[in-house]
């Protein structure tokens, strides 16, 4: 079957969410309720919070390998001769540049620079791109696009209900997906994407995750979904893989210095003000959304350097939530942006955008009001935790 096949093939809607609010639900719904998942609402869609112990999830994750279903995640294809130059226009990155079989991190901005959403974008075939949303920003990253589309040769699809969406991560990883699969994995390398067919069933394999460690996320219809997790599962018996859920993903990144949308991201925020500049190529031919905002925001950032994403290492065992003042001298330097308890580091950890005067690693006497106590924290460099190669 062909990546288009895969594309287009569409067993059934998902719910979307009613009037009454009723919640979506992934193809494996009924899987994660059998294994005993505690489920949450995000972004409107019924997940897996945990299984068991979100710590042991964690862990396992980090040293030998963690199952996750991420099918709330948007896909949109784009398609069409001027495919690339749409996406040029609409994103900030260089997107024409993307040779076939390969990803990149990329953001959609707002015309004044702020920030949509940040992406995955893949380029599947000469003329074709997939643009991988976050679940909550699925429906605006669609309609940006298709507004944007106006006088290119391009088609903007909404292939939300194609896709189920598996992530196999941790060092096991790459030994359990090789028995299931012929395709080179050898030769896939980080941000990269192929087709092939995983325990007889066609995906998308691509060497991308957000957790900090190597791993895979494999692009099913729905209707393989149960079938590939049971596969999977079965595999991974021998070498500690267990199911899990969203409370260690976020963990699981928080420690990995990645940065999730709604906390460390938004529109009220350009990717400068985020530290995260370089994804901007304004040496891209043509002109793109945002692009003057940008360059204003670049140069107010080398004149006046703005707030700095940090991590933020708690000397007790208070944990810091989003939205705690980050304070200094009895005056507020910031604010944290993602917090929670670290299994890998054994402390609460948190990150957090402070002021310039206060950012550099070891920086004293900076804390994190929690309920009017000034906790004290060690200023460190992101990422708390890097895999050793």
């Amino acid at each position: 079957m062909g990546r288009n096949d895969l594309a287009r093939h569409c067993p059934g809607r998902r719910p979307t969410v009613s009037s009454t609010g009723e919640l979506r639900h992934t193809a494996l719904d009924a899987l994660h309720r059998s294994l005993g998942a505690t489920m949450t609402d995000f972004a409107g869609w019924d997940m897996p919070l945990r299984y068991g112990s979100e710590r042991d999830e964690h862990i396992a994750v980090r040293t030998k390998a963690g199952l996750f279903d991420l099918s709330h995640m948007g896909e949109i294809t784009v398609t069409g001769p001027q495919a690339a130059a749409l996406l040029d226009f609409a994103l900030v990155g260089n997107i024409g540049g993307v040779k076939p079989g390969r990803a990149r991190y990329t953001m959609i901005c707002r015309p004044d620079g702020g920030i949509l959403d940040d992406l995955i974008v893949y380029r599947l075939g000469e003329t074709e791109y997939m643009v991988v949303a976050n679940a909550s920003n699925a429906q605006v990253v669609l309609d940006a696009l298709t507004e944007r589309a106006a006088g290119f040769d391009a088609e903007v699809r909404d292939d939300r209900d194609a896709y189920a969406l598996l992530a196999v991560q941790g060092p096991e990883s790459p030994g359990i997906l090789k028995s299931l699969t012929d395709a080179d994995l050898d030769g896939l390398k980080y941000y990269a994407g192929l087709p092939g067919t995983v325990a007889g069933v066609p995906a998308l394999i691509a060497r991308t995750g957000y957790t900090g460690e190597d791993g895979f996320e494999l692009f099913v219809k729905p209707g393989h979904a149960v079938e590939l997790w049971q596969a999977l599962t079965k595999a991974g018996e021998g070498v500690g893989l267990v199911a899990c859920g969203l409370s260690c993903r976020d963990t699981l990144r928080l420690e990995a210095g990645m940065p999730l949308y709604g906390h460390e991201l938004s529109t009220s925020l350009t990717p400068f003000d985020a530290g995260l500049g370089r994804v901007v190529k304004f040496e891209k031919e043509g002109d793109f959304v945002g692009r003057e905002a940008l360059r204003e925001a670049a140069a107010r950032a080398e004149q006046n350097p703005p707030r700095v994403l940090v991590g933020l290492v708690a000397e007790g065992r208070r944990v810091p939530r989003a939205g705690y003042a980050v304070v200094a001298g009895g005056e507020v330097i910031g604010e944290v942006t993602s917090g929670a308890p670290s299994p890998t580091l054994g402390k609460p950890i948190a990150m957090a955008y402070v002021d310039a005067a206060h950012a550099a690693p070891g920086s004293a006497g900076v804390g994190v009001d929690i309920r009017g106590s000034h906790e004290p924290y060690e200023v460190v460099a992101l990422p708390f935790y890097k895999r050793q190669k």
